[in-house]
């Protein structure tokens, strides 16, 4: 049994997940920790922070008060009468700022005072003179609300300031709600003017400084907007920063893998091709800046490979052509010479074993006869041997032609004495006495007009004539062999040129041949640089049409 082996992008997803997904996890989680940490350390120490200041600024004002007082007391010895004495204080109580009033009191009036301005919510700071009298000065508790806080207008907590009695005498972002659940957490005993935290849960702390001069007890509440703003959001935004980050990561491996499998694929897809005999697949890659190099070079390479592939399939294919040709060439050829080089030999080798024959008396015409026979199949077994040794001269482009001034009527007449015309058709030659000279070989274009009238005079139907017509331009003569026969098709005129073709109709069948005289011609033909054509149709029959250059003149001086 195979295991199963997972795709490129199913392991890229399983590579992922470990080594990105699962990390970012863990390090989001720690990061998230060790911040909430930090930012709980951090409101600890800033709730810290604001009760020192706030206390700070407690410190600061009361001893600004207790100067103020400390210098009008001074001042007052200079003051002989109690008249006086109030009027100094008026004046210097309009000159404190925040002050009400500055009056001399003793432990009775002290005490009615205190009453009076815990009810009307001012501050009372008293300064012992004597015994029994005291210096009270009353102030504003929004005044001191506001030298308290001004720092901290713009900060979350919320702040109390207590009497030693419990009374509130100044806040920050006051909630009643608040307030006395802040207040109901407070320690039974308090630790004196030293910040302590408070409370029990961790993420809002609270933190008191208790002090004793003056007796009072300042209170910093780290509301859930605080910290919801310090630590939530916070883990918020990190949370948010590792899952924009993973999906960056996503969004860029994903688009690497996209592109990676598109240009795997295109490579598996080539192979699969070249597998299956498609040789002329190409890989086309997309590339792009996420395309690897080593991708780009493999497809180049296989690109090379197919086309080098492809370049030795098609010249097998040819080969195999060519090989196939030889095969039906060499079939032919046998075929061919052990027909038409027996029947001329059994021919000539009876009429010699005729002549030959001692036991019966031949008379003088019966051996004219079989001499004539003789001779006429040892010239048609010469033309055969010659025709098949010029084959390869053709093929090899080897043939060898001398060029020279040649008159076409002399040839064509000659042409007409050595054909075979069993028949006795009438050949016809319209041709004028002054007709051109033309550039050929002469002993070459004889052969091809023996071998076209032959044929003509061969397939021709029974009764027609050989009509050769003729025709010059400037440069080139032009020759019509026709003969009257049966249209031949298109598709099978085509193929005369080719070696051992003969139309298979009931022409042919009746008579013989190689079916080399029309491949020879043509090559005989281009030899001499001339052109060559087959026309057919119920106007000429069958056409042969040649094309030859006119020769040069060249005039004597």
């Amino acid at each position: 049994m195979f295991s199963k082996h997972l795709k490129i992008v199913e392991q890229i997803a399983i590579v992922f997940i470990f080594a990105v997904i699962v990390p970012m996890t863990i390090s989001g989680f720690i990061i998230n920790n060790i911040n909430q940490q930090s930012m709980r350390y951090q409101l600890r120490e800033s709730a810290v922070l604001i009760a020192n200041m706030v206390s700070d600024e407690i410190d600061f004002f009361n001893k600004t008060v207790t100067s103020n007082l400390e210098q009008a007391i001074f001042s007052l010895q200079y003051f002989p009468t109690e008249k006086s004495k109030n009027a100094y204080l008026k004046s210097i109580a309009k000159t404190l700022p925040d002050c009400e009033g500055l009056e001399i009191a003793d432990n009775a009036r002290l005490e009615q005072i205190e009453n009076q301005n815990k009810t009307n919510k001012k501050a009372t700071f008293p300064y012992k003179i004597s015994d029994n009298q005291y210096l009270v000065a009353t102030y504003k508790l929004d005044a001191i609300k506001d030298e308290l806080f001004r720092s901290l207008a713009d900060d979350k907590r919320q702040i109390y300031v207590l009497t030693g009695d419990g009374d509130l005498i100044a806040e920050h972002n006051y909630t009643e709600e608040a307030y006395k659940k802040t207040v109901s957490l407070l320690p039974d005993r308090l630790r004196k003017n030293k910040p302590v935290i408070f409370g029990d849960v961790k993420n809002q702390p609270l933190v008191y400084v208790s002090k004793d001069d003056p007796k009072i007890t300042i209170i910093v509440n780290t509301t859930e907007k605080v910290t919801q703003r310090a630590i939530t959001n916070n883990s918020l935004k990190i949370i948010l920063s590792c899952l924009f980050a993973t999906f960056t990561i996503i969004f860029v491996v994903a688009l690497y893998t996209y592109y990676l499998y598109i240009n795997i694929r295109q490579l598996f897809k080539g192979i699969i091709a070249i597998s299956k005999g498609n040789y002329e697949r190409q890989i086309r890659l997309l590339t792009t800046a996420f395309t690897p190099h080593e991708i780009i070079f493999l497809a180049f390479e296989f690109n090379r490979m197919a086309t080098e592939i492809h370049k030795s399939y098609i010249q097998l294919k040819k080969n195999n052509v060519e090989l196939k040709q030889l095969n039906e060439f060499r079939s032919n050829l046998i075929d061919t010479v052990s027909h038409e080089l027996r029947t001329p030999l059994t021919s000539i080798q009876g009429y010699t074993s005729r002549l030959m024959r001692q036991d019966i008396k031949i008379d003088e015409e019966t051996r004219q006869k079989s001499l004539r026979i003789i001779k006429e199949q040892s010239e048609r077994l010469k033309r055969l041997i010659e025709d098949l040794l010029t084959i390869p001269d053709i093929e090899g482009m080897r043939l060898r032609t001398k060029v020279e001034q040649v008159w076409i009527p002399e040839v064509l007449e000659e042409a007409r004495i050595l054909i075979k015309n069993k028949d006795n058709k009438e050949i016809i030659f319209n041709i004028s006495e002054d007709f051109p000279l033309v550039e050929a070989d002469k002993d070459r274009l004889l052969q091809v007009f023996v071998n076209l009238l032959e044929n003509a005079a061969k397939y021709a139907s029974e009764g027609s004539k050989i009509i050769v017509d003729t025709a010059f331009t400037d440069d080139s003569a032009k020759l019509f062999v026709k003969n009257d026969c049966e249209v031949i098709p298109p598709k099978k005129l085509n193929k005369l040129f080719e070696k051992f073709m003969r139309l298979d109709d009931n022409t042919t069948r009746t008579t013989r041949g190689t079916g080399l005289g029309l491949f020879i011609v043509k090559g005989l033909i281009e030899a001499m640089n001339g052109e060559i054509k087959l026309h057919s149709d119920k106007k000429c029959g069958f056409c042969v049409e040649l094309t030859l250059k006119l020769a040069k003149v060249t005039e004597n001086v």
